[in-house]
């Protein structure tokens, strides 16, 4: 027989199938065994009886052991997804050892083990939510018009501030591993005015949080002659389109992790509010009691509280021109604030997404290069773009294990890449 996915199984309903995968569970007595096979798309219960001559490889097939199965397919509620196969042949493919992976284990026994670890149904549902919000990411930009644009992970220079750079050899000198595409992208967009990418990020930042990663992949996008008011809306719509693009693809997944379906449904269908830093400030004082002053970076907290209101994304902008990078420009009519904004994910996710309208003064540049302790000199290919046609521009970042963690409902940032990276963990 040919074989078919567990999934195509369950949809002809009934009738000979012949499927293959790996055991997930299994239990039995001296008469019977009940067998779990997985694939990728999957799970279905298998019997088997003694009588059957299949019943000696069926005896060793423990968890994970990899098998192919031919038998009857039938409706059965009882069954955990509502069918099961009467055993006719079951073929033993590859036998395995006691698996390691039991239940009620903790985070550092699962990270060690993240290789297997990968096999469970939590993380492979979590993957084919990310594989959804990637897909999106492209379809939503070339929908637009936007032509993808992929930057060198090796750059000479800081983008978002040298204390977390990681420094790599290269032949008989040193480079740094990209913090953003963004210098590059600034260049790009006077040849190719509208362009995107998914390209990995990295970042040396001394945190042990579950928000942070070493290593993550962040979704850019950078275009001529557009200005904040109109970026922002942008990031709305990307948001709301990657949330809309889960519901209608993922529900199994978002049932099989416990996802609050009905969360997601604001978020994929409501507007969302911008509002300034100084507006957040005010809420948080007159609704939380949290007097922040002007000036100081939102923590984690504080944005919790402040998200708490709310139950979609809210855009947040004009932060203080002071703690900004060096490219965000200031506000001409609000010259203590920069023409920057972020989007704050509701249930307690915080900062999704990060992005700026971009300078175009050549001094002011230069002045905030010197501010955060770097010689502008090394940077003059980035400074040319103004000499020549420089044109209002902006751009932001999407962090996506952030949108992952949060569409997914993860309690760790961990959990929403394969095999994460970060201060304390370099393995496996």
């Amino acid at each position: 027989m040919n074989f078919m996915s567990i999934e195509e199984a369950m949809k002809k309903g009934s009738g000979k199938v012949a499927i293959r995968g790996w055991v997930y569970r299994e239990r039995g007595s001296n008469k019977f065994r009940f067998i779990v096979i997985r694939d990728s798309t999957n799970i279905i219960q298998c019997v088997i009886d003694s009588n059957n001559p299949s019943w000696n490889d069926a005896q060793k097939a423990n968890i994970e052991a990899s098998v192919e199965i031919e038998g009857e397919i039938k409706e059965d509620k009882r069954a955990p997804t509502g069918y099961e196969i009467h055993v006719e042949k079951l073929t033993l493919i590859g036998e395995s050892d006691t698996y390691p992976i039991t239940k009620d284990q903790g985070t550092e026994f699962l990270a060690d083990n993240r290789h297997l670890w990968l096999r469970s149904r939590k993380i492979t549902s979590i993957m084919k939510i990310r594989h959804t919000i990637t897909g999106a990411i492209h379809k939503f930009f070339r929908e637009r018009g936007y032509i993808e644009f992929d930057p060198p992970i090796f750059t000479p220079n800081a983008c978002e501030g040298g204390s977390t750079l990681f420094e790599v050899k290269y032949f008989k000198e040193k480079v740094y591993l990209t913090q953003s595409w963004q210098l590059y992208a600034e260049a790009a967009i006077f040849a190719l005015e509208k362009i995107y990418d998914i390209s990995p990020t990295f970042r040396a930042e001394k945190s042990q949080t579950s928000r942070h990663l070493s290593e993550f992949w962040m979704a850019e996008m950078e275009a001529a002659w557009m200005k904040l008011p109109e970026v922002t809306e942008v990031a709305k719509d990307e948001i709301k389109f990657i949330v809309q693009e889960v519901m209608k693809r993922n529900k199994k997944e978002l049932e099989i992790l416990g996802r609050d379906i009905k969360r997601l449904e604001m978020a994929a269908t409501k507007e969302y509010p911008t509002v300034t830093y100084s507006e957040v400030l005010k809420t948080l004082k007159e609704k939380d009691g949290l007097n922040v002053p002007f000036g100081k970076d939102l923590r984690t907290v504080e944005e919790e509280k402040f998200m708490s209101h709310f139950d979609t994304p809210v855009v947040v902008t004009n932060y203080p021109k002071a703690i900004m990078a060096f490219y965000k420009p200031e506000d001409p009519e609000n010259p203590e604030t920069a023409l920057c904004f972020d989007m704050l994910a509701p249930e307690g996710y915080g900062e999704i997404v990060g992005g700026s309208q971009r300078s175009t003064s050549v001094e002011e540049l230069k002045e905030g290069l010197e501010k955060e302790g770097e010689k502008p000199e090394n940077y003059s290919w980035y400074l040319d773009l103004r000499k020549y046609g420089s044109v209002p521009h902006s751009g932001y970042g999407v962090g996506v294990e952030r949108v992952v963690a949060w569409i997914c409902g993860l309690d760790n940032i961990k959990d929403a890449i394969a095999f994460p990276r970060t201060m304390l963990r370099k393995t496996p």
